[in-house]
């Protein structure tokens, strides 16, 4: 039963729809990138701001924005393509297929290798489609083969039902039967009764072009066996992460502590503009240390990234940043770089960091004074212990190159050195990847094999002078076509037209 119904088509179609729904909810409900699945605080913000998004939604009065996003979340939409339920989905096809391809290989492999040269007299039936005949004819069984073999068919004759090579008679070798023995048979076909004597005069030649093509199928369906597994390896084993770095910047790629950890370097960053204020382009002179050695840099845009080690560095997005220094009341330099300002606080760039050496942490908002200038405002909030509501040191603003003054804001001078900007960009390593290119490969393959050399078969029968053909050709070639310019061809070499075609 299962076996059944893991080769029928219906369930095969029922999957495939199944699949198709899935990817239509991940392609239209926003999916939760694929590092804050591996980040529990990523996650619980992603889900945060899916209820910002969606809770306001309402349908005939009634608020149904939390409920579908606590759903959605519980189902699995928001996460389609790593959810449990779309791997079973893909699992159960790729056995699907597997089945099938195990089911239909011994038949077609029967269908494309077993080949029947000599048919019944019932198989060039003129009412049948693609049959012809001709009367008198002078054309021997060999200069018909040549004919057919100059096609590009691979021919084949055979004799009184007893097979031949390309075009010489095959015979048994003769000799005097044993004693008791019954006299040698045919290879090919057993004895024919009484009823139906030997038709020692009648010829067959037989024309097969593409013969073995057929089996192409099977590219296709490997093809799609290994997109599925490509996908599964990219999803299990392969790895993806979103890094922002500010100019001079470094940061690790994976999780601190990974052995052989990779270090990429924001040397410079540029964004053009043009004439009218928009970004011309936006790009990175990106350098990756890997054990402390740099093994690789170039400067990567949108569309040329940097692969290496593995990995594919792709240039994603940008944004400002404010470089501060930063000393403590000792006067003690404690910070100096910059502060990327990658979120957003009423619609403005913001930005957090601990101060360090302090528990005092730096809430940093990008802003302008009434006359257009940049400014920073800077708040500095200490943690309460005990879960207690946390509170405000300072509230102060700072113009581009300017110095707080310690009295204000808790014994710390903070200076706004300049303005920069920021990198962000997507690392993913993709172990599937190689999986993909060859499934791509079998499956191109496959489809131009199947389509492009489709299988046709010809047969001639000679029988008292006269010349019988048929012709069977896949569902992709034009038959009607083909056999009519075998025929031209025949009757230019005969002199003769056909009795009558079909």
């Amino acid at each position: 039963m299962a076996w059944r119904t893991l080769t029928s088509v219906r369930f095969a179609v029922l999957q495939i729809i199944a699949l198709a729904v899935a990817g239509l909810i991940g392609t239209m409900v926003r999916q939760i990138p694929s590092f804050a699945l591996r980040d529990p605080a990523a996650y619980a913000r992603e889900i945060a701001d899916l209820h910002q998004r969606y809770d306001p939604l309402s349908i005939l009065g009634f608020n149904v924005g939390p409920g579908m996003v606590d759903l959605f979340e519980r189902l699995g939409f928001f996460r389609v393509f790593s959810a449990p339920w779309f791997t079973f989905l893909l699992t159960l096809l790729v056995v699907s297929i597997v089945v099938c391809t195990a089911d239909r290989t011994p038949r077609l492999w029967r269908g494309v290798r077993l080949v029947r040269v000599a048919q019944p007299a019932g198989f060039f039936d003129l009412r049948l489609p693609e049959r012809a005949a001709f009367a008198g004819v002078e054309l021997s069984p060999e200069e018909l083969a040549r004919l057919i073999r100059s096609r590009r068919f691979k021919v084949r004759q055979e004799e009184g039902g007893a097979a031949s090579s390309d075009v010489r008679p095959r015979r048994a070798a003769a000799r005097p039967p044993e004693s008791g023995a019954q006299p040698p048979q045919s290879d090919v076909h057993p004895p024919e009764s009484a009823a139906h004597p030997p038709e020692s005069a009648v010829r067959f030649v037989y024309g097969d072009r593409n013969q073995y093509f057929k089996m192409a199928t099977l590219f296709t369906h490997l093809g799609l066996i290994l997109f599925l597994a490509g996908g599964a390896v990219t999803g299990a084993l392969g790895f993806e992460t979103v890094v922002f770095v500010g100019e001079g910047q470094t940061a690790p790629v994976q999780p601190v502590g990974t052995p052989n950890n990779l270090l990429v370097k924001n040397v410079r960053f540029e964004a053009p503009t043009r004439p009218d204020g928009s970004f011309e382009d936006f790009r990175t002179d990106l350098a990756v240390y890997q054990n402390g050695r740099e093994i690789g840099r170039k400067t990567i845009q949108v569309n040329d990234p940097l692969s290496l080690a593995g990995f594919v560095f792709h240039q994603n997005t940008f944004g400002p940043a404010a470089d501060l220094q930063i000393r403590d009341p000792g006067g003690r330099l404690v910070w100096t770089g910059p502060v990327l300002l990658a979120g957003q606080l009423l619609e403005l760039p913001q930005g957090f960091m601990t101060i360090p050496g302090s528990d005092i942490g730096l809430l940093v908002l990008l802003t302008r004074d009434a006359s257009g200038t940049p400014e920073l405002v800077l708040t500095g909030i200490a943690s309460a212990p005990d879960g207690a509501a946390s509170e405000t040191l300072f509230l102060t603003a700072l113009d581009p190159g300017g110095t707080t003054d310690p009295r204000e804001t808790a014994g710390y001078e903070v200076t706004w050195t300049r303005a920069s900007a920021f990198t962000g960009m997507v690392i993913k390593n993709d172990p599937g990847q190689g999986l993909i290119w060859l499934a791509y490969l079998s499956l191109i393959s496959g489809l131009i094999l199947t389509f492009y050399f489709p299988r046709r078969r010809v047969w001639a029968r000679y029988e008292g002078g006269r010349l019988q053909l048929a012709m069977l050709a896949d569902r992709y070639v034009d038959a009607r076509k083909e056999f009519g310019q075998l025929l031209e061809d025949i009757a230019a070499r005969t002199g003769r037209l056909p009795e009558r075609v079909s």
